[in-house]
């Protein structure tokens, strides 16, 4: 699945069609970076609804694994390399924080899906298909400035 552009309608449809936050947006960001979106989406299916636990947001997680392959580091004693992905990692938190007011999903949900009594909440709400587009389109408007 190559994703070359982001709509809150895409994310939503993408959920439905059981894609998660992390890989839509690390689905995104495979176009920018020149890898394949095959892999993109396998690297990043585990971390959506923060790792299923309510945790880092997968809009997050998929974020900075984008920023990781554009300005990471594989070598030892890389300390500038480290220094300048940090500060990027830092960049793009603050950005996403502003946006929806924390990087974790269940703050950003107000239920932790995690919890059976709360993911009902949160599908009778429809959060799912209405506030995580929003977080998907925002993480990948931030990936556009920072890629």
């Amino acid at each position: 699945m190559e994703i070359k552009k982001m709509s809150e309608e895409f994310a939503a449809e993408g959920f439905k069609q059981g894609i998660d936050c992390s890989q839509l947006v690390m689905g995104y960001a495979a176009n920018k970076l020149n890898i394949c979106p095959d892999k993109a989406l396998r690297i990043s299916a585990a971390f959506g609804g923060g790792m299923w636990q309510g945790r880092t947001c997968g809009c997050v997680v998929g974020a900075l694994m984008a920023l990781g392959l554009k300005y990471g580091y594989s070598e030892p004693n890389s300390t500038e390399q480290k220094n300048l992905l940090l500060a990027k990692k830092a960049e793009f938190e603050k950005r996403f924080a502003e946006a929806h007011k924390s990087v974790v999903c269940r703050e950003i949900l107000g239920y932790d899906l995690s919890k059976p009594d709360e993911m009902a909440q949160i599908m009778e709400k429809n959060l799912l298909f209405t506030v995580c587009p929003k977080a998907v389109c925002t993480a990948c408007a931030i990936l556009d400035d920072m890629l």
